[in-house]
């Protein structure tokens, strides 16, 4: 997958990482819009390739009385209007086969999520739509099987496939990043690692998911530096009261800062490799 084909993607010869990032919900058109503006000032700034991630739904809630959203058509358009406001592109995961004609409308990424990468019927009707699919390593899974998932998405006659590593399960309740995955599933697709879900503590007795937020420079640092192509992060400007996985999420306010460390760690990688070849 050429990150090119993507419409309105920015960048794409910065020899940068790409990002994937955004709220994990969208609460309303005021806040996916006032996210989207200022990682996209960031991003620009730093010419990182950028695509706005926002869910139209979260179907994986650990209680019944957990926040789902504001409704799917209403959290679509939304997505569209940041689209077409900034000129970007977006991604949204979906949870059902009827899912994805419907967020294609919308989106030009879309999401397969961790819990959902086995299920055939659901990337064959992602892959479908001809959209780009990312999916999201199970945390019950090696590196090694998801090449089966890519090929589901290569037998329907598509190559917009990426991977996205979310951290693999370690214990009951945390989760660990297995760094030499990057480099095998990389064999198969573009790969991208998913900080700020791989910082989540899941399955607490609360009943809601936390998570280790002071980590996430140490998680992205250590993807940039094993060449990972993309990094997924999910930011918001007020984290403590955000509706779904405010414990995990990266504060919009110190977005800039990481990146720019990031983007100089990348920029050190590129001169090694030169140096090497």
């Amino acid at each position: 997958m050429i990150l090119s084909e993507i419409p309105n993607i920015k960048h794409t010869d910065a020899n940068n990482f790409f990002l994937l990032a955004g709220p994990c919900a969208i609460e309303s058109e005021e806040m996916a819009l006032r996210i989207a503006e200022k990682v996209i000032t960031i991003t620009d700034k730093l010419t990182i390739p950028y695509i706005f991630k926002g869910s139209f739904k979260k179907a994986n809630r650990s209680r019944i009385d957990s926040f789902t959203g504001i409704g799917d058509e209403k959290a679509l358009k939304i997505l569209r209007k940041v689209s077409e406001t900034f000129n970007v592109p977006t991604v949204t995961d979906i949870h059902e086969v009827s899912d994805a004609e419907k967020a294609a409308e919308y989106v030009d990424v879309l999401q397969i999520p961790a819990f959902l990468v086995r299920q055939t019927d659901l990337v064959v009707a992602a892959a479908k739509t001809g959209k780009v699919v990312n999916l999201k390593k199970g945390q019950f899974m090696s590196p090694a099987a998801m090449k089966h998932a890519v090929q589901k998405v290569k037998d329907v006659g598509s190559h917009k496939a990426w991977i996205t590593d979310r951290g693999t399960m370690f214990g009951y309740q945390d989760m660990i990043v297995d760094f030499r995955g990057i480099p095998e599933m990389r064999e198969f697709a573009p790969t991208i690692l998913d900080v700020t879900h791989s910082l989540q503590q899941p399955n607490q007795a609360a009943g809601v998911t936390g998570g280790r937020p002071e980590m996430i420079e140490t998680i992205a640092r250590a993807g940039i530096v094993n060449n990972v192509d993309g990094l997924f992060i999910e930011t918001h400007f007020d984290p403590a009261n955000a509706k779904s996985d405010g414990a995990n999420m990266l504060h919009l306010d110190n977005l800039e800062s990481l990146l720019t460390n990031l983007v100089a760690i990348r920029k050190t990688v590129n001169n090694l490799f030169e140096l090497v070849i």
